[in-house]
């Protein structure tokens, strides 16, 4: 038995920019899915749910950037973290019509991969839990998030967090866990409307909209006039720079992210001159790679989903429709009107 499989697949490298349908191209393949057909230690799936997140873009610029990920090779398709159904198995951990979560499935509608690819089944959901859930507070997106805060920010209560891209997936996730700890939470977003949305929703104590308080300076000192004690950057660039005059002694700076960096060319991109600021005040600035970090991930998932059984996180998910939604909802990260986890409903 054989199904026709929808796949988007890297054509041509986008070296900045927001990806096209010149990079980026939808095929249908035959691909064999009977038990006969499938090699030792695989699994043929039925894709659900997949997770649309901004590291990909990373890896469609054809060279090594500062995440340090392998590109994609041309004519390769495109993988992210996925639900699925399995539909046949060639091994004997893994049964038919098992639900479960892959940290390497490809953006299509059905695969077949390496058993060792699925993290997880997804079996009896705790209550006010979904399977989106799954690719957004358990997922990267809530994972980075904990990380960010929990590990590397080590927030006190009363401290003063500030949170950019707060309306994202890692954002909405991150605020509400410093405010769980008893910190003082601003968010800044790309829109009026998110800035409700963070108030009323997600319990941010104010935000504000980077389109309008295009002094970063002048912002920051009015919404933090006792300075930033953690911060938590899903954007870098003049962003970053600003907060850098801004952090208190001790202050730490998790980055997860510098989404307004992504589409530019090396030589384009924001240069950072506050740096100084770090060592009279003994800030501690730590990128990390939530692969670092998973043997941390049970603890995570434990602490989440008490979290949201006992409705104390919330949680908005940007859905599309479809595997040809693809394209779009790629490029929706890149812009103000996104509010939430991108996902996409692939059956």
């Amino acid at each position: 038995m054989s199904v026709d499989n929808r796949e988007w697949y890297m054509a041509a490298y986008a070296s900045q920019g927001v990806p096209t349908s010149e990079h980026l191209k939808l095929r249908t393949v035959s691909l064999p899915v009977a038990g006969d057909s499938i090699p030792e230690g695989h699994v043929a799936v039925e894709i659900l749910w997949l997770s649309v997140d901004p590291y990909q873009r990373t890896r469609m610029t054809g060279y090594r950037d500062g995440l340090d990920m392998t590109p994609f090779d041309l004519g390769q398709v495109i993988s992210t973290v996925g639900i699925g159904r399995i539909i046949e198995s060639k091994d004997s951990k893994y049964k038919k019509g098992e639900i479960v979560l892959g940290f390497g499935f490809p953006v299509g509608e059905f695969c077949v991969i390496p058993s060792a690819t699925i993290t997880s089944t997804i079996d009896q959901m705790p209550q006010n839990i979904t399977l989106p859930h799954y690719l957004s507070c358990f997922g990267v997106a809530g994972f980075a998030a904990w990380v960010a805060i929990e590990v590397i920010g080590e927030p006190k209560a009363g401290s003063n967090v500030f949170i950019s891209a707060a309306a994202g997936g890692v954002g909405m996730v991150a605020g509400q866990l410093a405010r769980l700890k008893g910190c003082r939470v601003i968010g800044s977003v790309g829109s009026d409307e998110k800035i409700k949305l963070l108030k009323d929703e997600f319990g941010y104590d104010d935000a504000f909209n980077y389109h309008k308080e295009t002094d970063f300076d002048a912002a920051l000192t009015k919404y933090f006039p006792n300075g930033i004690d953690l911060y938590l950057d899903n954007v870098g660039g003049k962003m970053l720079d600003a907060v850098l005059k801004h952090v208190n002694r001790h202050a730490r700076i998790p980055l997860c992210g510098m989404i307004s960096q992504y589409n530019k060319v090396s030589t384009e991109r924001d240069s950072i001159k506050n740096l100084f600021n770090m060592i009279g005040k003994e800030v501690r600035m730590e990128g990390f790679m939530i692969s670092t970090y998973f043997n941390r991930f049970p603890d995570f998932v434990k602490e989440m989903e008490g979290y949201l059984s006992q409705g104390k996180i919330s949680f908005k998910h940007n859905i599309f429709n479809g595997i040809g939604s693809f394209l779009d909802a790629l490029g929706s990260m890149f812009s103000s009107s996104n509010f939430g986890k991108v996902i996409i409903k692939v059956q």
